[in-house]
Order: structure tokens, then sequence, then C-alpha cells
């Protein structure tokens, strides 16, 4: 097994299991995408964590995306967390960031003694994990499909969402933590059943192998920056075989501009806007993802005033 350029750093990719009704992605993440998206915004610890793996899932899932465009991994509810939005391009861009009350976190905190919380304290009754799919092409409608976020984690949640909204088989691990050095890590991997048909024969069996394997990956593993993704592959799968394909360099990259930004708010009604602006004549408008001030002209984006 050949290492590619970005099998140690930040990158996704998929790879095939020889033999096997099996298809797989992985992800790992450092100091180019999924640090700075967490420094940037200083969340609390683990509310950094559930960020970091909405942003992996979203790669883990777009790495295999045969259009061009993005998906959103978005989770929302009535709980201490009330948005989390996780986002991939599919020129391996990502981006990331979290709405919550500072006073539930603290109680939340308080009630676990530390622990990690699971989705429902997060998220509360109404919690709902939704995965959609934007392309670039406008004429194309987005996709979106949604579950409850009624399982312990994120992921356990994703795989609900395969199984209910695509009826596809899949396991899915996802690790973020923070090293000593304060860089976060974020590493995932997913594995998803292919159906049998006259060519393949039935496919129970070289599934259920498969997630007997895949259940014995640590978090450890997962985000260990020294263990090249083909080892851990191999560790997995050596006795059936496992090809890692070329991967995507994954980048801290948002995708906000002026002009993006000029168009979204003439759209609004102009008394709106007009509600909104400063006393300098400005409307000041800072990213929700990557923090980015603008400061625009009022009269950039409204029509004359009467």
């Amino acid at each position: 097994m050949t290492q590619f350029p970005h099998e140690t750093g930040d990158f996704a990719a998929t790879f095939q299991i020889e033999g096997r009704p099996i298809r797989g992605r992985a992800v790992r993440m450092g100091a180019a995408s999924i640090s700075p998206i967490l420094h940037r915004h200083d969340y609390p610890h683990h509310l950094a964590q559930i960020l970091g793996e909405a942003v992996a899932l979203a790669a883990l899932v777009g790495a295999s995306l045969k259009f061009e465009g993005k998906i959103l991994v978005q989770a929302e509810g009535d709980g201490p967390v009330t948005l989390l939005v996780g986002e991939y391009n599919t020129n391996g861009n990502v981006r990331g960031y979290a709405r919550y009350n500072p006073e539930g976190w603290a109680n939340l905190e308080r009630v676990n003694k530390g622990g990690e919380p699971h989705m429902p304290q997060l998220f509360g009754r109404t919690g709902r994990l939704g995965l959609i799919l934007v392309q670039d092409n406008p004429d194309i409608q987005p996709y979106q499909g949604i579950v409850p976020l009624n399982k312990a984690t994120l992921a356990q949640c994703a795989e609900d969402y395969f199984d209910m909204s695509e009826q596809v088989p899949s396991s899915i691990r996802i690790a973020v933590d923070r090293a000593e050095d304060g860089t976060w890590t974020a590493g995932g991997m997913l594995v998803q059943r292919i159906a049998g048909d006259d060519a393949r024969g039935e496919t129970d069996e070289g599934w259920r192998e498969a997630e007997v394997l895949f259940s014995t990956l640590t978090p450890g593993e997962l985000i260990d920056p020294t263990l090249p993704m083909t080892e851990l592959l191999y560790r997995l799968f050596h006795e059936q075989g496992v090809t890692l394909e070329s991967g995507m360099a994954v980048l801290d990259q948002c995708t906000c501009s002026e002009e993006r930004l000029v168009t979204t708010l003439s759209q609004m009604p102009d008394e709106s806007l007009r509600e909104l602006v400063e006393e300098d004549g400005n409307l000041s408008i800072d990213c929700q993802f990557c923090a980015r001030h603008y400061n625009v002209d009022i009269s950039r984006v409204t029509g004359p005033v009467n």
C-alpha cells in the first residue's frame, strides 16, 4: 500500500476492501483544518468536540460526492445547543460553527459533572439531524434528509440517517480531541454495505465480518497523526486486502465574501436593513463561520430613500 501526499495530513479519501461488498471513507484533520476552526470560536471543550465531529462527518460523507457542491451536517433543537453546522465543499474546504446558551451549557456541565453529554442532553426533545446536499448548479434543488437526535453520539444518529433515509447499512466512528500543544485533531471512518446483486450474490456475511473488524477501531487510532491511514486500514482489513484511493486535501477555508454578503443583503427588505445601520452609515456584520468582519455601506444594498 503506497502512501499518497495527503495521507498523513489533513485529507478525506475513499477506500475499497478487496472482494468484500463494502465501500469506505476516511478523514483526518488537524492544524490545516479543524484546529483553526475550533480555536477561532473558543467553545467549551465538549461543544468543540461535537462541532469537530460534525465537520468530520461532513467530510466523510462529502468525500464520495459525484457532483460539484457542498454538504452540510446540521443539528438543531431546543436544548443548550440550538444549532450546530459542519460544512464540506467538494473542493476540500471545511467550516463550522455552533450556537448555544451559556447558562444552559453551564447547567448541563453541572449535571454531568464534567462528563461528555449525549445528543438529547445537547439538543433537547426537538433535536434533529439534517444532512443537506447543495449542488453548485442553481437549477437543482438542495436535498435534505432528517432523523431525530435520540442516540448517544452524532455518529450513531448519522448511522440512523443512512439506514432510514437511504436504506444503506453503515458503521461510523469519529474522534476529536485536543493535544497537549493545543492543536485539535479529528479522525473518522465510515463503512457501508453494498447491496447484493446477480454478480455479488448475498452480501450479509461479508458485511458482518467487516462490522466485527470495524468495531475494534479505537478513538486513539483515528486521531493519531503519526499513524498513517494506510497502516490503520491494514490493521483492520489486512486479511481481506484494502486499497486507499487518492485523497482530497481538507482545509479551513470559509466561502464568505463581501460580494456574496451584498447579494444576500440586497434581497432583504430596505426597512429591515435601515433598522440595523450603524451611525457611520454602514451595516456591521460578522461571518458566523470564520468570524470575519464586514462593514457594508447601506447605499449598496438598499434603494433610494423616498
